[in-house]
C-alpha cells in the first residue's frame, strides 16, 4: 500500500467547460464537412438529408441523457468500459476495450487524421494523396490489374500529426485542455460564421427545387440518374446513410473516459454530455440546411471528394472558399484529434487496472497521465493510417459503435434490477421509454448494415469476436501469474 501512495494519481483539473468542449471538439472533425454527399447519393432529396441529421442527433442526445445516470454512478476513469463491466461481466467490459483499441478509438483517430492532411493539400499541394511517396505491388487483381500497396504524402502529414499530439498530451492534462478548449472555441465559432453568411448567399431558386420534392426518398447517382427504391431499398438507404452522420457524431461519450479527472464528476460528465450534443446537433442540421440553400441536390451528392463544404464555401466566399474551409477542417480536426487521443488512453489505464490489458498501460508518468497508453494508441493509429481509404474505417467504426452504444444502454436497465439502492446523482431522461427507443433504432440500424454494408461491417464485428480468445488467455495468464505469487 504505501508504494501505491507513491505512484502519481489522475489530478482533478477539468471544469465543466473543459467537458463540455472536449465533447463537441471530439465530436466534430471532418465529417460535417464531407458526409453529406454520401448520405445525398443514398437518400436523394433534401427533406431526408435532413432527417438523417435528425435522426442521429435524436439518438446521439438520448444516449448521451442515458449515459448520464451510469456516468453519476461510477464516477471514474474508463466511461463506457466500466459501465459495460459493472452492467454485464468483465468479458462484455474487455470486448468494449479490445473493440474501443483495435478499431473504434484508433480508427476515428486515423480517419481524421488523414481527413487533416487532405484539406492541409489545399495549402500545401506536396501533402496531397495523390503525391504517392512509396509503391508496392502486392498482386493482380480479378480484372487482370496490378494491385499496389501506397504511402502517400496525406497518410504521412496524419501520422505526424498524431504523434505530434500523442506527445504533447504525455506532458499531462493541461498542455491537452488548452489545445481542446481553444481549438473547439474557434471551431464552433467558425462553423456559426460559416452557418450565418451561408443564410446570407441563400438562392431561392435552388431552395425551392431542392425542397420542392424534398420527400421522394431515392438513390442520387453523381452522373445525375436515379434509382428508385422498394420499402426494404429505402431502409437500407437510410440505415446506408446514416453510417457517415454517427461517424460524425461519435464520440459524445469522451468525457466519460476521463471522469477521474474532472472536478465535479458525478455532476459535470452527464452535463458536458448534454451541453456538448445539443450544441453539435444544431451546428450539424443548420449547416446541411444552408448546403441545400446555395447547392442543388446533384451538386451536393456529386460534390468532388465528397468536400461539400468546400463546394458551398465557393458560393457563399467566391474563390477564397476553397481556403476558408481548408483552415477551418485543419482546425476542427486538430481538435478533434487532440480529443480523441486525450480521451482514449484512459481507458486502456482503467483496463489494465482490472488486469485486462497491458500491465504497463495501467501506470501515469511523472505528469499523471497514462503515457504508455497514448503512444500504443498512437502506434495502432499510425497504422490504420496506412490500411484503408476514410469511408472503409468509417463502416467499420460506425457498426461496431452503435452495437456497444445499445448493450450499454441496455446497462441502464440491467443496474436498475441488479443494483436498485444504489445512489443515482442523475437519472436517465426519459426512462425507460427514450432509452428503449434508441436500443430498437440502434438494433435496427445494425442489421440493416449487415445486409445492405456487409463488406466492412462484418470485418468490424470478426474485430470484435477475436477480442473473446484474447480475454482467456490473458485471463489465464493472470491466474498463471497469482499461482506463481502464491506458491512463493
Amino acid at each position: 500500500m504505501k508504494e501505491d501512495s507513491k505512484q502519481p494519481q489522475m489530478k482533478h483539473e477539468l471544469s465543466l467547460l473543459d467537458g463540455t468542449m472536449l465533447v463537441a471538439g471530439s465530436m466534430i472533425g471532418s465529417g460535417i464537412f464531407i458526409v453529406s454527399a454520401d448520405i445525398t447519393r443514398n437518400v436523394g432529396s433534401a427533406g431526408w438529408l435532413i432527417v438523417v441529421w435528425l435522426l442521429t442527433g435524436f439518438m446521439t442526445l438520448t444516449a448521451a441523457l442515458s449515459y448520464g445516470e451510469m456516468s453519476g454512478m461510477f464516477p471514474k476513469a474508463g466511461g463506457q468500459y466500466v459501465y459495460l463491466k459493472e452492467a454485464y461481466n468483465k468479458l462484455i467490459g474487455f470486448l468494449y476495450g479490445w473493440s474501443f483499441f483495435a478499431v473504434i478509438q484508433t480508427g476515428t483517430i486515423a480517419a481524421v487524421g488523414v481527413a487533416f492532411s487532405k484539406f492541409t493539400a489545399y495549402l500545401i499541394p506536396a501533402f496531397s494523396e495523390d503525391n504517392i511517396l512509396y509503391k508496392l505491388k502486392t498482386g493482380v487483381d480479378t480484372a487482370g490489374h496490378d494491385k499496389f500497396f501506397t504511402i502517400s504524402a496525406a497518410q504521412v502529414v496524419s501520422i505526424i500529426i498524431i504523434i505530434i499530439l500523442t506527445f504533447i498530451n504525455t506532458r499531462g492534462v493541461k498542455g491537452g485542455k488548452l489545445i481542446q478548449t481553444t481549438f473547439t472555441m474557434t471551431k464552433l465559432l467558425s462553423l456559426f460564421g460559416l452557418i450565418g453568411f451561408g443564410f446570407l448567399a441563400f438562392k431561392g431558386d435552388i431552395w425551392h427545387a431542392n425542397w420542392t420534392n424534398a420527400w421522394d426518398l431515392h438513390n442520387l447517382n453523381k452522373d445525375g440518374s436515379v434509382v428508385n427504391l422498394t420499402m426494404a431499398g429505402a431502409l437500407g438507404a437510410i440505415a446506408a446513410a446514416m453510417v457517415g452522420s454517427i461517424f460524425s457524431s461519435d464520440a459524445w461519450n469522451s468525457v466519460t473516459f476521463v471522469a477521474g479527472e474532472m472536478k465535479n464528476p458525478k455532476r459535470d460528465v452527464a452535463l458536458s454530455m448534454m451541453f456538448g450534443t445539443i450544441i453539435v446537433t444544431v451546428i450539424y442540421v443548420l449547416a446541411n440546411v444552408v448546403y441545400t440553400g446555395v447547392l442543388s441536390m446533384q451538386d451536393i451528392a456529386s460534390a468532388d471528394k465528397d468536400r461539400v463544404a468546400v463546394a458551398a464555401s465557393h458560393v457563399i466566399f467566391g474563390n477564397v472558399g476553397t481556403y476558408i474551409i481548408a483552415v477551418m477542417i485543419m482546425i476542427s480536426t486538430f481538435g478533434c484529434n487532440n480529443g480523441l487521443i486525450l480521451s482514449g488512453a484512459r481507458v486502456y489505464y482503467t483496463m489494465a487496472k482490472d488486469g485486462l490489458f497491458f500491465k504497463r498501460t495501467g501506470t501515469l508518468n511523472k505528469f499523471s497521465v497514462p503515457q504508455f497508453g497514448l503512444w500504443i494508441q498512437c502506434l495502432v493509429a499510425s497504422i490504420l493510417c496506412l490500411s484503408g481509404r476514410y469511408g472503409d474505417l468509417l463502416d467499420m467504426i460506425s457498426f461496431v459503435v452503435v452495437i456497444f452504444y445499445v448493450l450499454t444502454i441496455l446497462g441502464i436497465y440491467i443496474l436498475r434490477a441488479k443494483r436498485p439502492e444504489a445512489e443515482r446523482p442523475y437519472k436517465a431522461i426519459g426512462y425507460p421509454i427514450l432509452p428503449a427507443i434508441y436500443i430498437l433504432m440502434g438494433i435496427a440500424f445494425c442489421i440493416l448494415l449487415i445486409i445492405y454494408k456487409p463488406n466492412f461491417t462484418w470485418p468490424g464485428l470478426i474485430i470484435v469476436l477475436i477480442g473473446i480468445p484474447i480475454y482467456y488467455f490473458s485471463q489465464r495468464n493472470v491466474k498463471d501469474e497469482d499461482k506463481a505469487i502464491t506458491d512463493n
